[in-house]
């Protein structure tokens, strides 16, 4: 197992939310894909059924979080400054994934894009765009 896929399972490991929702990712070069495994307490509207907007929410920012973690040897988990979820379809009961895409990375500041899908990537269900706060490895406190 290489250094990033130990840092990226730490880093899961000490996120709580991540363990209940039953998050995990698989690494392939520097490209992170982050997995929701479906789950019948997942269900935000069991008319449809359809996963809670806010699940789907949290689980592309920790996806954000991850992405940026491991590309830039963070210390300290970077912090959300803001973020903004488009949500494009009813995200149903199967297993979602989720990219992120790290569009430009400044010396304090983030901008972070990822897409969520469940049948093909090509076919999205929501959308997050948000900036996000770095802590670098050599700076104090």
């Amino acid at each position: 197992m290489s250094q990033s896929s130990n840092q990226l399972d730490a880093l899961l490991a000490g996120i709580p939310y991540a363990q209940y929702l039953g998050v995990r990712a698989e690494l392939a070069g520097d490209e992170m894909t982050a997995i929701l495994p479906f789950a019948s307490h997942l269900i935000g509207n069991p008319m449809l059924p359809a996963i809670h907007g806010g699940v789907l929410g949290a689980f592309m920012e920790m996806t954000a979080l991850a992405q940026l973690s491991i590309l830039q040897g963070l210390s300290r988990q970077p912090k959300p400054i803001d973020i903004s979820v488009e949500y494009l379809r009813s995200a149903r009961g199967l297993t979602t994934y989720a990219r992120a895409d790290i569009r430009k990375i400044g010396r304090r500041i983030a901008n972070v894009h990822v897409e969520a899908w469940q049948d093909t990537r090509a076919t999205p269900i929501a959308l997050l765009r948000g900036h996000f706060l770095l802590t670098l490895k050599d700076e104090d406190g």
